[in-house]
């Protein structure tokens, strides 16, 4: 099983709303699933996802992560919905409701990084 490394990790934090989040195409990569298989278990248990665990981006936020290359143009087998971000603990709920040992392994790597994130963050 490969292992998520931070630097990769913290390459994919993005301060939205003024939250450290993740955006599901990418949290999906380091969990190794499809993003519609993410999000259909996200919809499967919405309950566990209160809105400081997940939100869905404005198009405005969806545009400007697009243009600043984090996110590809809409198009040709491109994404047909606005993109659904994570902080730290709806990355953690997503390991538990994909419940598989890379979800499980990845997750804790994510926590770890956006903890480091926040701490870096705070003391500057």
């Amino acid at each position: 099983m490969e292992i998520v490394k931070a630097e990769d990790i913290e390459q994919k934090i993005y301060l939205i709303r003024g939250q450290r989040v993740m955006i599901d195409s990418e949290l999906a990569e380091f969990y190794q699933v499809e993003t519609r298989v993410l999000n259909q278990a996200v919809k499967r248990n919405l309950h566990r996802f209160p809105e400081d665990f997940m939100f869905q981006l404005s198009e405005e936020e969806s545009k400007s992560l697009t243009s600043q290359s984090v996110m590809s143009n809409e198009g040709r087998g491109g994404r047909r919905t606005l993109p659904n971000v994570f902080t730290e603990h709806g990355a953690v709920m997503l390991a538990s409701v994909l419940n598989s040992p890379k979800a499980i392994e990845a997750s804790i790597q994510v926590v770890l990084c956006i903890c480091a994130f926040e701490s870096d963050f705070n003391r500057t």
